[in-house]
């Protein structure tokens, strides 16, 4: 994507974005509000420490501690919060080398992850693996298009998770990226992969529709966008789809310094956001709701 094409299209700044096809107007006219914010990660890839201060353009950035203090004082701020992750939890450090991630679910769970989808990488020490370590892991892992029923994760994973802040309905789902090409087959072992863009309309029309959600996530570990235009990803998918808010993305690591405003199969806004690599940055969007449900939001990326 050219540089300037990019710009434009990453314009959701920290400016009011209204979703839907609500104008300002009808929101701001609302006399009371409720403030849902959404905390994200992805591809932490078991980078457990800060960088040090010899670590370039990385720096004195990143670590879990770090990390923590600034979730506890955004949740202090607002109660009304969830943290959730797109994939690539493993592999990157000697921590998974040495504990095979037991450390990264125990931490996750100190810091109250509510859930996360699986990356590519979280099968690098199998599916047997991941599953061992699944009794460290206190949140719930999505994921809507893995057909595990033929291997020793089936039940262990679900579609979706409803939670509800203060009177507000969020639904989240999980997608995962095709392992065919680059997860070994014995590691994924009889793992069926399933069509992102068919189980996306699925889950957005059995959130919206059966389940009366109020904010719709994906949380997606497909890549932000490809040069390659048969190669799903997390703009292609938002294009192709509906009734989706919001797409968190993960795999390619791409620094977004902000949401992606992109218009859906309806041409109404929805965001797709990423941010980065290595636990480095966090992700926040805070979503506005009146008291008709209508909703507007505003989001960035807080360097850590």
């Amino acid at each position: 994507m050219k540089r300037r094409d990019f710009i434009q299209q990453a314009s959701a700044g920290t400016a009011l974005v209204t979703l839907g096809s609500l104008g300002l107007q009808s929101f701001t006219n609302k006399p009371k509000t409720t403030k849902v914010t959404i905390l994200h990660t992805n591809d932490v890839h078991s980078h457990i420490d800060t960088f040090g201060p010899e670590d370039g353009r990385n720096a004195n950035k990143g670590g879990v501690a770090r990390r923590a203090s600034l979730i506890d004082s955004i949740r202090k701020e607002n109660p009304n919060t969830l943290l959730l992750d797109a994939g690539d939890i493993f592999q990157g450090t000697p921590y998974f080398n040495y504990y095979g991630g037991e450390l990264e679910f125990k931490l996750m769970s100190k810091l109250k992850y509510d859930a996360a989808t699986i990356g590519n990488h979280d099968f690098d020490n199998g599916i047997d693996g991941l599953y061992a370590q699944l009794p460290h892991a206190n949140f719930q892992f999505l994921s809507a298009n893995y057909d595990f029923s033929n291997t020793i994760m089936d039940t262990h994973t679900k579609p979706y998770q409803i939670f509800i802040k203060d009177g507000i309905k969020i639904g989240v789902f999980g997608l995962g990226i095709k392992l065919d090409g680059l997860v070994a087959p014995k590691m994924f072992k009889e793992t069926k992969y399933l069509n992102p863009v068919e189980i996306s309309q699925d889950m957005s029309r059995i959130l919206k529709t059966e389940e009366k959600c109020d904010l719709v996530i994906c949380l997606s570990h497909l890549g932000y966008h490809y040069r390659n235009s048969n190669k799903i990803s997390d703009l292609s998918l938002a294009k192709a789809t509906k009734d989706i808010d919001l797409i968190i993305g993960g795999h390619t690591h791409t620094f977004l310094p902000k949401p992606t405003v992109v218009k859906n199969k309806e041409n109404k806004n929805m965001l797709v956001n990423q941010v980065g690599c290595y636990g480095i940055n966090l992700g926040k969007i805070d979503f506005y709701f009146d008291s008709d449900k209508n909703k507007s939001a505003n989001g960035t990326s807080i360097i850590v």
